[in-house]
Parts: C-alpha cells; sequence; structure tokens
C-alpha cells in the first residue's frame, strides 16, 4: 500500500534596507531585501514547511531555531537540502510542489525558471515537479505597501 501525504507551508518576511533580495535561492535585483535570521528566503522556507508538514516533521523554527547561531545568514537551500535528507531517511519521495510568492515588488516572472530550477536541483527531481508562480499584493497589506514578502506551498509525498 503506498501512503501518500500532503504539507503545506508560509511564510513572510519585512523588506529592510541593507539586505540582499534572495528568493528560490537567487539573488534578485532590488533596493531591500528580507530580514531574518538566516536568507530570509520566504520561497524556500514555505517549501521547507510543507515537507516537513507533510513528514509530521513540524515546521523550520523546530528544526533550525533563529537562537542558534549555525543558521546565522545561512542559504535556505542548504536548509532544503537538510530537509530533503530527512525525507528520504523516513522513506519519502516527493511527488511534486506548488508555490506562489506574494509580493508587490519587484518584478519576479523574469526570475520563476531560475528559482525552479534551482529548487528542483536541491530537491533532486525534474523541474516539471516544482511549481512557482507569483501574484501581487494588489497594493493591500504589507506586502501591497511594499514592506513585505510572503510565499505558501504545498507538496504531495508518499512512501510504498
Amino acid at each position: 500500500m503506498t501512503v501518500v501525504r500532503v504539507g503545506c507551508g508560509w511564510d513572510i518576511h519585512p523588506l529592510v534596507a541593507g539586505r540582499k533580495l534572495i528568493l528560490g535561492g537567487l539573488e534578485i535585483p532590488h533596493h531591500k531585501g528580507l530580514q531574518g535570521h538566516s536568507d530570509s528566503d520566504a520561497l524556500v522556507h514555505a517549501i521547507c514547511d510543507a515537507l516537513l508538514g507533510a513528514m509530521g516533521e513540524g515546521d523550520l523554527g523546530r528544526h533550525y531555531p533563529s537562537s542558534d547561531q549555525r543558521f546565522k545568514n545561512i542559504s535556505s537551500l542548504k536548509l532544503l537540502e537538510d530537509v530533503v535528507g530527512k525525507l528520504r531517511a523516513k522513506g519519502y519521495r516527493l511527488g511534486n510542489v506548488d508555490s506562489t510568492i506574494i509580493a508587490q515588488a519587484p518584478r519576479l516572472s523574469p526570475h520563476l525558471a531560475t528559482m525552479q530550477k534551482n529548487i528542483a536541483e536541491v530537491l533532486q527531481v525534474d523541474p516539471d515537479l516544482v511549481n512557482v508562480k507569483v501574484k501581487s499584493g494588489e497594493g493591500l497589506d504589507a506586502v501591497g505597501r511594499e514592506e513585505a514578502v510572503a510565499a505558501q506551498a504545498v507538496c504531495l509525498i508518499e512512501r510504498a
């Protein structure tokens, strides 16, 4: 019997001056970046949380707390790599990931294919199993006022 599990993840970080904007493991040219303990890649964080949730393993904060200096400024792709190790150790394989970045600015659509490729490489899957899309904040809330970037992700994992 095949065990199929679904996980969802969500993350948000404020945009601040003096930080690089990293999304999907890619540095995006912008005058602000995401504030946080790691590189603050909200997209990769949402994907990590979706995978951890599908495995019943809590969230990023449980495994990589901001109080631990080992994770200060770490690439979120490194965190995703570790989550993939946990996934494999539990005998699961990825079915697919669907994700959405919610950002008013900058324009992200030209970068989506590279983000998809970066994430698929770390997940060790074909890029067509990873979907990355973007929506604007429509001028609403902190995202719409260009004060933050959010991301959400859903994944399917399976174990035979």
